[in-house]
């Protein structure tokens, strides 16, 4: 198998050190990255979600950045279709594809068969199936045809429940499948070769890191970053949702002082860390470093790993 044929991840609690591991190993192995993050999609959100900077990129080419407005919304589903079509352009140019990012279910809805109801959609069917719905017993006929097709649906849909008694009938006719049958077995099945390499940290180490990380934060300007947000009127919005966003949000609304703000950035950043160890350590396989390790030394044996693949070459 050739190295460009696997996809590798790079995940762990945020302030682990996953970008700077990811630009080393992506030189060694002529890989390019992708955002594995749910809020660096975000345009503006540079300094509260510690995006990395052209300088630290080093040259390395880097995907899924800066691809939508504040404004705009963000679903696992849409970052798992437009992923897969990048580790499908990165594949064919034979380089290494290098997800990285903290955000355990972005990363897994992409290598693992995640099906989303959202994929199994057509506008097309579904203008067709509503016309339908407003002729003259239509509401009855798409009833029955569910009871024929997906009983088990049928029995949870009410017959005057006319939205989903669409949606059902519109996955059946865009996946073939009924809506069980779409989902069913769904994140079980790996779809990439893969390697998930894991950071990982002592708690008060990482604790002390991500206080220290807030305030070179504030530091950098993530009051003014936010502030601009603010008055540029992009609230109440999935991306202002970001900690670090949503605790200065509510100082501007004159909740909380800037201090208890501050405070309340590290606060949920900590328990943010915690959970994300948590899901990555119970929901996925993975190969674990110590993050506080030299980096070197955690690449050689990322190396390692991988060298019992055929074509598996670094270009140290």
């Amino acid at each position: 198998m050739k190295q460009s044929e696997r996809v590798i991840a790079i995940v762990g609690p945020t302030a682990s050190g996953k970008t700077s591991l990811s630009i080393e190993l992506a030189k060694r192995l002529n890989g390019e990255i992708i955002n594995g993050d749910a809020m660096q999609v975000y345009k503006g959100l540079n300094i509260g979600t510690a995006k990395i900077t052209e300088d630290e990129k080093e040259g390395v080419p880097h995907h899924l950045f800066d691809i939508k407005e504040p404004t705009e919304s963000f679903s696992v589903a849409e970052y798992q279709s437009t992923v897969r079509n990048c580790i499908e352009d990165i594949q064919s140019r034979g380089k290494q594809p290098i997800i990285v990012g903290g955000t355990g279910l972005y990363i897994q809805s992409v290598l693992f068969d995640f099906r989303f109801t959202e994929e199994a959609g057509d506008e097309k069917v579904r203008s067709e199936l509503e016309k339908e719905l407003e002729t003259e017993g239509g509401s009855q006929r798409l009833y029955e045809r569910l009871q024929k097709l997906d009983p088990s649906s049928a029995d949870k849909i009410h017959p005057n429940n006319y939205r989903r008694l669409i949606r059902a009938l519109e996955i059946i006719e865009v996946t073939g499948k009924t809506k069980e049958e779409h989902e069913k077995g769904a994140g079980e099945a790996t779809l990439y070769d893969h390697l998930i390499v894991g950071l990982t940290l002592d708690r008060e180490l990482l604790y002390n890191r991500i206080n220290q990380r807030v305030e070179l934060m504030m530091e950098a300007g993530l009051l003014e970053e936010a502030r601009r947000l603010w008055e540029n009127g992009v609230r109440n919005v999935q991306s202002v949702q970001a900690i670090g966003y949503k605790e200065l949000y509510e100082h501007f609304e004159g909740k909380i002082s800037l201090d208890e703000a501050v405070e309340l950035i590290k606060k949920h950043t900590r328990h943010y860390a915690k959970r994300q160890m948590t899901y990555f350590r119970n929901k996925v396989e993975i190969s674990w470093f110590d993050a506080n390790s030299d980096k070197e030394n955690i690449v050689d044996g990322i190396l390692s790993i991988l060298k019992g693949f055929q074509g598996v070459e670094s270009n140290k």
